[in-house]
Order: structure tokens, then C-alpha cells, then sequence
């Protein structure tokens, strides 16, 4: 979920590679929030969400299917550069941004977010306590609790040298997201009695649903390869059991696809 002016996106994804862009999309935006934060326990943030992106990176080889998207992009983008009415100027922007991540992942080893976790008994120590309820605490790590005293030029020297091979990734995985929604713009559809059934126009990795902010209501997005779902959902009082709304519910729908 996102805000885009006046409306509220919420998005479904539709394949596994796109739900993990999407996981990782939203640990990048969480860290570069706390870092913002030098106090021990925006530093303890930010760290916490530094070690959730190495796990999801170590876990399957999204190195290369990044770099498989974002060559592909970069091959249909370039044929469209014959069609008349192209913006030039911007479909090269497009085509160095591409470029530049492909060639930033390119220099990375394959498998570097688990050998970091591996190769450094600091970050495992801090992860392998993580998932107890304050189970980093000063007394369990006494070395996290020395590193955290340390000068904060130690310590943001430190956060940036382990970000450091994370960036690329950033940048790819937004950068491809950001062409992903772009894909077709969003269309006016109207719900009755809160419920809203289609067949997708075609092959689609995500759902984009945009609602007014001041709706009172979110949806519900179910979908396969032939049919979607859509049922809104009444959330005015947020301490009472949701139920579907009975009136008609404008909104818009993206059905995005690269």
C-alpha cells in the first residue's frame, strides 16, 4: 500500500519474483527511514532491517532474475526507439537508468547477502537473537551493546560499508517496480454493492487498486489467470468487524504487466 495523492494504492502481486521486489521495495524504504535516526534505537532499527534484506536476498538468486528483467526492458524499450512520436530525450533516460543498474548488479558476487551473514558472527549473533522479544538487549549481546556505544561516525561507517553491496539491488528492484507500474495507466471502474469481478486483459504480475483517501473503505484483491476479485471492505470504526460495503464504490485499477 502506498499514498499517491489523493488516493491510497494498495497493490496484489500476482507472481513470486514481483512479491519479492515488493518485500524488498518496502525493507529499502524502511531503512533509508531510519537511518535518518542516529539515537541507539534508530541505529537498532535501522540494522534490524538491514539484516531482514540479506536473509530475503540470500534465499534465491535474485541477482540474476533482476538482471534477466532488466535486459529484457532494455530490449523492447530500444526497438520502440523507431516508432515515430517517441519522446527520444526520455526513453534514453530510461535506457541509461537501466543500464547503470544492470551493470552495478553485474559486479556483485551472486551469493554475497548470505556470505556476509556467514562470514560475519557479529551480524549472525545479532540476527539469531532478533526474533526473541528483546532479545538483543545489552546483556544478551554485550558486543552489539560496545558497538552501539561506539563514536557515530564508527558507527555510520560501519552501516554504510554493509549497505553498500545491498545498493545495486535498491536500485534495480525500484527501478524495475517503477517501469512495472508505469506499464498502463490506471482505469475508472465502478463497484456495485462493493464488488467488483473481471477477467484480466491479458498476461499480469500486479494489481493496482487506487481508492480516495477519504473512502472509508479497502479492498480485498483476489486473482488467478482468468478471473479477479475485487471486494471492498467497510473500515470507518477500525475497532468493529469489517464488513463489505453496500454502496457503489468508484475507484481505479491497473492492470500491470512488463
Amino acid at each position: 500500500m502506498s499514498q499517491a495523492g489523493d488516493f491510497v494504492v494498495f497493490e496484489q502481486p500476482l507472481t513470486e519474483r514481483v512479491r519479492t521486489f515488493l518485500r524488498l521495495e518496502f525493507l529499502f524504504a524502511q531503512h533509508a527511514h531510519h537511518r535518518q535516526n542516529p539515537s541507539e534505537f534508530g541505529v537498532r532499527a535501522t540494522l534490524d532491517t538491514l539484516l531482514n534484506i540479506l536473509v530475503v536476498l540470500s534465499r534465491s538468486d535474485l541477482k540474476n532474475d533482476i538482471l534477466k528483467e532488466l535486459s529484457d526492458q532494455h530490449a523492447q524499450l530500444t526497438r520502440l526507439a523507431a516508432r515515430p512520436g517517441i519522446d527520444q530525450q526520455r526513453l534514453d533516460g530510461v535506457l541509461a537508468e537501466i543500464t547503470a543498474a544492470h551493470n552495478g548488479l553485474q559486479e556483485l558476487a551472486t551469493q554475497f547477502a548470505g556470505s556476509a551473514l556467514r562470514e560475519s558472527d557479529f551480524l549472525t549473533g545479532i540476527l539469531n537473537r532478533s526474533g526473541i522479544p528483546g532479545g538483543t538487549c545489552g546483556f544478551d549481546l554485550p558486543h552489539y551493546h560496545f558497538w552501539l556505544s561506539q563514536p557515530p561516525e564508527r558507527v555510520k561507517r560501519d552501516l554504510d560499508a554493509w549497505y553498500t553491496d545491498v545498493r545495486p539491488f535498491e536500485i534495480a528492484v525500484n527501478l524495475y517496480l517503477n517501469l512495472l507500474r508505469a506499464s498502463v495507466s490506471p482505469k475508472d471502474e465502478t463497484a456495485p454493492s462493493g464488488m467488483y469481478v473481471v477477467t484480466p486483459p491479458g498476461p499480469c504480475q500486479l494489481i493496482r487498486v487506487l481508492l480516495a483517501a477519504d473512502g472509508g473503505v479497502y479492498p480485498e484483491i483476489s486473482a488467478g489467470k482468468h478471473r479477479c476479485t475485487v471486494r471492498f471492505m467497510d473500515a470507518r470504526d477500525i475497532d468493529a468487524r469489517a464488513h463489505q460495503a453496500m454502496s457503489n464504490i468508484a475507484f481505479k485499477i491497473q492492470f500491470c504487466a512488463l
